[in-house]
C-alpha cells in the first residue's frame, strides 16, 4: 500500500495537465517545473530524509511522511493559482522524500530473510500506484469529481491516509538497541557506486518523469490528443512486465550490468520509435517501453542498498542514491520544457530522453556491485 501510496498523488497530474494547463495558463516551462518538482523535492531532501530516519526509526518517519503527502497533496487545488499548486506540490513532495529512504531498512526490518521478494513487493506496489493513478484519473475519478481537476487531485490523498491509518495501527515500533552506536546519516560521497548508481538511476528517472510531463502536450500539439490515456496507460503499464521479469530472475539479473546495459539500448529504440513512426499502435508501444525500461533501472536499483549496505545503513545510501537520481529527474523535464519553449518545436522536448539513455549505456560499463559481507544471505540469493 504504501509503495502505491508514492505514485497516487504524483502520477494523478500528467492526465489532468491539458486542464490544468488551460484554466491557468501555464507555459511549458512551467508545465516542466510541476512536472519536476517532486523529484526536485526528492533530491533536496533525501539526506534530511535519512537523518529523521536515523533519529525517528524507518516506521515513524513513513507514517509522518505518508500524513504530510496527503495533507498537501489534497490542497493542491485549493484558490487554485499556479503558487499555490506548486506550494502544496512542494510540500506534498517533502513528505515522499522522508518515506523513500525508509523502505530499504523496513525490507530488512520486516523481512529479514527476504529482502528480495520484500523490495519486489513494494517496487510491484509503486507501479501498480502508477498504474491506477495513470488509468483511472480521466475515465473515473475526474467525472465523480464534477469534472473539476482540483477536486480530483484531492480524492487521490484519501488512500494516503488510509495507509498511514493501517501502518500506524497494524505494525509495532521497534526501538533501536541503546547498545548500538547511533545510526549514521550522511552519505559517503566518495563512494564511486553511490554516483553511478545515481546517475544511471537518474537517468531511467529522468526518461520517465520527462515521458510523463510532454507526452500529454506533445500529442496534442501533434494533433493526436486521442492518444493520450492510451500512452500514459501503457508508459506505465508497460513497467509491470519489467518488474515481474526481474522477480522472477532476480537470481541473474541483480547486481548485474547486462540488464542496465539493455535498459540503455530500450530507452533509445522507444524514442526512435515513438519520433519517427507514425502509426498510433507504435506510439503507444514506444510509451510502454519507456515504462518497461525505466522500471527495470528502478527495481534493479532499489533491489541493492539492502545487499550492499550495513545493517541500519541502508537508509544511508539509499538518500546518497535518491538524492543524485530525483536531481536528474528534476533537470530533465525542465531542460526538455524549455527547449520545447526556446525553439517551439515539441520533438526537441525529448531531448534529454536520448541523453539519457545514451548516459545509461556509458556508465553501465563501469558499474560493478560487491557482493556484501554484511549480508551473505541475500547477497547469495541474488547472485
Amino acid at each position: 500500500m504504501a509503495g502505491a501510496d508514492l505514485r497516487l498523488t504524483v502520477l494523478c497530474v500528467p492526465p489532468l495537465i491539458p486542464l490544468i494547463h488551460r484554466d491557468l495558463a501555464m507555459n511549458e516551462k512551467a508545465i516542466g517545473v510541476l512536472t519536476g518538482m517532486t523529484p526536485f523535492m526528492l533530491a533536496l531532501f533525501a539526506i534530511p530524509g535519512s537523518l529523521l530516519i536515523a533519529r525517528l526509526g524507518a516506521r515513524r518517519a513513513l507514517i509522518s511522511g505518508l500524513v504530510l503527502m496527503a495533507a498537501a497533496g489534497a490542497l493542491r487545488g485549493l484558490g487554485p493559482t499556479v503558487g499555490l499548486l506548486l506550494a502544496m506540490t512542494f510540500l506534498m513532495a517533502l513528505g515522499i522524500a522522508v518515506i523513500q529512504p525508509a523502505f530499504p531498512s523496513l525490507a530488512r526490518q520486516w523481512h529479514p530473510q527476504g529482502i528480495g521478494l520484500a523490495t519486489a513487493t513494494y517496487a510491484n506496489g509503486l507501479l501498480m500506484g502508477e498504474i491506477i493513478a495513470a488509468a483511472l484519473t480521466l475515465p473515473l475519478v475526474l467525472p465523480l469529481t464534477g469534472g473539476r481537476w482540483e477536486i480530483a487531485l484531492a480524492a487521490w490523498s484519501l488512500p494516503v491516509l488510509l495507509t498511514a491509518a493501517v501502518v500506524a495501527v497494524a505494525t509495532p515500533h521497534v526501538a533501536r538497541d541503546a547498545a548500538h552506536p547511533p545510526a549514521r546519516w550522511w552519505p559517503d560521497w566518495r563512494d564511486r557506486q553511490v554516483w553511478l548508481l545515481g546517475l544511471i538511476f537518474g537517468s531511467a528517472s529522468a526518461i520517465y518523469w520527462g515521458s510523463n510531463a510532454f507526452i500529454p502536450d506533445y500529442l496534442h500539439a501533434t494533433g493526436r490528443s486521442g492518444l493520450v490515456p492510451a500512452a500514459i496507460t501503457a508508459l506505465n503499464a508497460g513497467q509491470i512486465p519489467a518488474s515481474i521479469l526481474i522477480g522472477a530472475g532476480s537470481r541473474r539479473v541483480i547486481g548485474r550490468r547486462w540488464p542496465f546495459l539493455l535498459a540503455g539500448a530500450l530507452g533509445l529504440l522507444a524514442l526512435a520509435g515513438f519520433l519517427d513512426l507514425p502509426s498510433d499502435a507504435a506510439t503507444v508501444a514506444a510509451a510502454a517501453l519507456f515504462g518497461f525500461m525505466a522500471a527495470g533501472v528502478l527495481v534493479l536499483t532499489l533491489a541493492l542498498p539492502p545487499l550492499m549496505a550495513a545493517r541500519d545503513d541502508e537508509h544511508r545510501l539509499s538518500a546518497g542514491i535518491f538524492t543524485i537520481t530525483y536531481a536528474c529527474s528534476f533537470l530533465g523535464p525542465l531542460l526538455g520544457g524549455a527547449v520545447w519553449d526556446a525553439t517551439g518545436r515539441a520533438p526537441l522536448a525529448f531531448a534529454p530522453v536520448g541523453v539519457a539513455s545514451a548516459l545509461i549505456l556509458g556508465l553501465s560499463l563501469l558499474l560493478r556491485v560487491p557482493r556484501p559481507a554484511a549480508a551473505p544471505e541475500s547477497a547469495r540469493a541474488a547472485a
